[in-house]
């Protein structure tokens, strides 16, 4: 019996699958509409970030981390626009879609969404 389990422990892993290249993820709908939404985000276009990262979320991000972050760029929009319950729910929807989610020090110190994060986290 112990055999067994030694043996079974030193069964060779499966290969990890090849690293993605940023050409190919720029390929997919969904994360070419995130990569825009971060280009207008950068740029202050507001209405560009809430159009491109929910175009991003309908196309169907494959990652839950980039479903969180599209969803973290329409919630800094609706905070800024003081759209505070849409911000809100913007927060818990990141979370839903990527149980790690977590705002850097800096963003969650951010006087206008700071708040509205902490109140989400309840």
């Amino acid at each position: 019996m112990a055999a067994l389990l030694v043996a079974g422990c030193t069964a060779p892993r499966p290969a990890a699958p090849p690293p993605v290249g940023v050409s190919e993820i720029s390929e997919r709908p969904g994360e070419r509409a995130l990569l825009a939404a971060l280009r207008a985000y950068d740029e202050a276009d507001y209405a560009a970030v809430e159009r491109q990262a929910a175009q991003a979320l309908s196309l169907g991000l494959q990652s839950p981390r980039d479903r969180g972050l599209a969803h973290k760029l329409r919630a800094f929009v609706a905070c800024t626009s003081d759209r505070l319950p849409a911000c809100e729910a913007e927060f818990r929807a990141a979370r839903a879609e990527d149980p790690s989610f977590a705002l850097t020090r800096a963003e969650a110190g951010h006087p206008i969404w700071g708040p509205v994060y902490q109140r989400s986290r309840q």
